[in-house]
Parts: structure tokens; sequence; C-alpha cells
């Protein structure tokens, strides 16, 4: 009975949700990266989890091309997507940040929230994405921006790393990185209700 269930979840699966997959097999492998580096202290570690981001992002962007041309869009498809997302554009950046250095307790705090934001944007969009598409079947804008959007402040991050500006500043005693604000406003920029992207 168990191999019959087994089998017919692998047939549920379409060619887009391989894709799918393949973005969130991107977001674990930049985790493993960056914890090399923390173990090996290579950069080249730390830089090859950094670029594979943007390939879980390619992977991201083939998938929901390929649901449309197949015309195989599904709610599994939809659940699954965001469960990638979460780990390769929220848990993967926050993690390659942890690992350049942005590590004080200020630091991890800012990026508990960036990842939170993260859940919370792709949560509501998977409760109103029906009710926000309409008749057309496809949503026309984004409440808060993607959080794909997050390769912005990695990228931003890595520059900083490679220049050697990864210098913390004192406040109340407590040590915080300036870098990590870009993170805090990416992910409050996912939260915001008033902040409207076209879907493209």
């Amino acid at each position: 009975m168990s191999r019959r269930v087994h089998f017919s979840m692998i047939r549920g699966f379409h060619l887009a949700d391989l894709f799918t997959i393949a973005n969130g097999f991107c977001g674990v492998a930049a985790l493993f990266a960056a914890m090399t580096f923390l173990t090996s202290g290579d950069p080249r570690w730390l830089w090859g989890a950094a670029l594979l981001v943007p390939v879980a992002l390619v992977f991201d962007v083939l998938d929901g091309r390929v649901a449309r041309w197949r015309h195989a869009a599904s709610p599994m498809g939809r659940e699954l997507d965001s469960l990638a997302d979460v780990i390769s554009f929220g848990v993967a950046p926050a993690g390659i940040a942890f690992a350049a250095g942005l590590d004080s307790v200020l630091d991890q705090l800012v990026l508990m929230y960036f990842v939170g934001c993260g859940l919370s944007r792709l949560a509501r969009f998977n409760i109103t994405a029906e009710t926000m598409a309409g008749e057309a079947g496809k949503v026309p804008y984004f409440e808060g921006t993607p959080i794909p959007t997050s390769v912005v402040p990695l990228a931003l991050l890595m520059g900083a790393f490679q220049a050697g500006a990864l210098r913390p500043v004192s406040i109340l005693g407590a040590e915080l990185h300036l870098v990590v604000l870009l993170f805090l406003l990416s992910g409050s920029l996912m939260i915001s209700k008033t902040f409207r992207v076209p879907k493209l």
C-alpha cells in the first residue's frame, strides 16, 4: 500500500516541479558551501554559496514558465515553489550572511526577522493568490517585493565582503554590521501591503 502511494505521489509531479526542486537543491547546496567556508576559511566556498542563489533564481523563473507553457500549474506546485523559495532566497542568504561575518546577536536577530518576513510573505501570497487571480487566472501584482529580490542585499553583502568592509559598529554596547540593515529593509519590503510589484 505504501509503495503504491509513493509511486502515485511521484506520478503527481509535473515537469515544472523538477525545476522547483532544483531551485531548492541550490539553496541547500548554498548552505552546505557556506558551512564549508566556516570550517575551511577558503573564500571560494562563500562565493560559491552566493552564486548558487542566482542559479536558484534561474530555476525559479523557469518553473513558472514551464508550468504556463504546459498548462500544468497546480496548488501543489505553488506550495512546492514557496517551500523551495524559503530555502533558496530566505534561509540560504541568511546563512551566507552569517558565514560572511554577520554573526553578532543583533545581526542574527535581523537575519531571523528577514527569514520570518520571507515566510510571511509567501504564506500571504499562497492564501490570496486564487482570489487575486480572478477570472484571468493570473495574479496581476505582488503585494510586497517577491522573496527572490533577496539576491540584491546578498550581492551587496558580497561586495562588502570582497572590499573588507564588514566591520561592526557598537550600538548601546552591542555590535551590529551596518550591511545587515539591507536585509532588514529587504524583509520589510516583502511584507509591505502598500508596496505593489507588477507580476510579469
